[in-house]
């Protein structure tokens, strides 16, 4: 009987269950789901070990997707969801933009929301694409093209610090890389070249890599990113003909490539790749915090490290004070050296006074000889 009520219960609860969330299983013929996670290519992979410098005249090797056992690299990851909640919050934009600001801004004449959405306002054509530390490899490197266009495939990148510092010489630049994007996209004759921007303030890894510390650059790439060819643009007069001329006549040509042991094939590329990668870490660490915050830490610390190196000595304990001169030697010293003195005085007076005897002596001396 109790057997019986124990079975009829348990036939009530499996009835009155949902069996929606068991998987229907896989099933004869179905395909199985590739792992798309672990087939995707790592976020700027490290170079092939080069014992030998590339030579010139070989062309770069195809790069190829290689499956990975593992997901990409956590480094193109955005930072952590309390982290960057509390980056939201202290932003400074966020800050000027809150209701109570706002209004406090708005009865001082002043529209501080319009005032931030124009500082935000990009100045360049936003038709170029950007070219980052994340989209490189997906964009250049692993491009999806045909052995021929492959082989015509030129990209032409500038390397721009306007967003940084009030670069006068890096605007016009700007300017004239924007207008012959235009003419060319108007005028439709280069159809193999592809145009990028690279934003020096915020790309580390690329522009570490390519040991580029300034900007503007004009670089012209090749080879699916193996070959580089860089241009000061601060040297001469950089106007949309000439950056045209350059590029419709392909005197890019004339000048040769970055071949050294540091460029993409050198045996010393592993270099550049694992100190551009530290600092692409760092520059991502650092980045989460809002500006106004790590000036006010820059600051504190730069006064600390000021006070300690102008810090005054230590004053002098009572256990380090000299000890005092022994006044009874000293007076000691001082007789004795007054009594030689005194005796040396008296010893060449009674000397001086029997060498040479006076006048006087001499002639009473002669008068008791006479009476004799």
């Amino acid at each position: 009987m109790k057997l019986s009520s124990i079975l009829l219960s348990s036939l009530l609860c499996a009835a009155s269950a949902s069996a929606q969330y068991f998987s229907e299983g896989w099933q004869p013929g179905q395909q199985q789901q590739p792992n798309l996670a672990a087939n995707a290519p790592p976020l700027h992979a490290p170079p092939p070990a080069q014992t030998f410098d590339r030579p010139a005249d070989k062309p770069a090797p195809t790069p190829q997707g290689t499956p990975q056992a593992a997901p990409a690299s956590g480094l193109a990851a955005g930072p952590s969801g309390a982290l960057k909640s509390l980056t939201s919050l202290l932003d400074l934009n966020r800050l000027l933009t809150a209701g109570p600001v706002a209004s406090l801004f708005g009865k001082m004449g002043v529209n501080i929301t319009e005032a931030v959405a124009r500082s935000a306002e990009s100045p360049w054509d936003l038709r170029i694409p950007f070219i980052t530390d994340e989209n490189f490899d997906e964009v250049i490197v692993r491009e999806e093209l045909t052995p021929e266009e492959e082989a015509e495939r030129v990209w032409f990148l500038i390397i721009s610090v306007t967003a940084g510092q009030n670069n006068a010489i890096s605007k016009f630049v700007d300017q004239s890389f924007d207008e012959a994007y235009n003419q060319t996209v108007i005028a439709g004759d280069l159809p193999h070249v592809r145009w990028g921007r690279v934003d020096y303030i915020n790309v580390t890894y690329l522009t570490t890599k390519w040991a580029i510390w300034s900007g503007p650059y004009l670089v012209i790439i090749t080879d699916r990113g193996q070959t580089l060819r860089f241009y000061k643009a601060d040297r001469v007069r950089v106007t949309s003909e000439l950056l045209r001329e350059l590029l419709t006549e392909e005197l890019w040509r004339n000048t040769q490539p970055w071949k050294t042991n540091f460029a993409p094939g050198g045996k010393r590329e592993w270099i550049l790749h694992y100190y551009a990668f530290g600092l692409m870490h760092m520059f991502n660490f650092v980045n989460r915090f809002p500006r106004w915050m790590l000036m006010i830490g820059s600051g504190m610390i730069a006064s600390l490290v000021m006070r300690l190196l102008h810090k005054s000595p230590a004053a002098a304990t009572v256990g380090d004070k000299p000890k005092p001169a022994d006044t009874t030697v000293a007076v000691k010293s001082s007789t004795e050296v007054a009594a030689s003195k005194s005796a040396t005085s008296s010893t060449t007076a009674a000397s001086t006074m029997t060498s040479s005897p006076s006048k006087g002596s001499k002639g009473s001396a002669k008068s008791r000889k006479g009476k004799k």
